[in-house]
C-alpha cells in the first residue's frame, strides 16, 4: 500500500505535468486546409480558423469532414509532442 506522502509527492507530480501541458499550444488541420483547431496539450480548446468558403450553408457537410480530420490531425500531433517530452526518470517518479 502507498504510503500517504507518496500519494502526495505523486499527485504534485502529476499536477506539474498537467501544467506543463497546459502550455503546449498544438494544431490540428484538415487535408484540404480549410479548417484549423488550436489546443493546448491538455486538450483544451483554444481557437479555431475555418476558411470562409466552409461558412456556405451547403458545405455543411464538409464542414463536419473538415473538423474530424483536423481533430485527427491534433491527436497525432500531440501523441508526437508528448512522445518527444517523455521523460523515463519522470514518469518512473510518477509510478514510484
Amino acid at each position: 500500500m502507498l504510503n500517504p506522502i507518496e500519494i502526495i509527492k505523486m499527485q504534485q507530480e502529476a499536477k506539474k505535468i498537467q501544467n506543463k501541458m497546459r502550455e503546449k499550444k498544438i494544431s490540428g488541420e484538415s487535408k484540404d486546409g480549410m479548417l484549423k483547431l488550436f489546443m493546448n496539450g491538455a486538450q483544451e480548446f483554444e481557437d479555431i480558423w475555418v476558411d470562409d468558403q466552409l461558412m456556405d450553408i451547403d458545405m455543411v457537410d464538409r464542414f463536419k469532414k473538415d473538423m474530424k480530420e483536423a481533430f485527427k490531425d491534433y491527436q497525432k500531433n500531440l501523441q508526437k509532442e508528448m512522445a518527444k517530452d517523455m521523460d523515463l526518470d519522470q514518469l518512473k517518479n510518477i509510478l514510484g
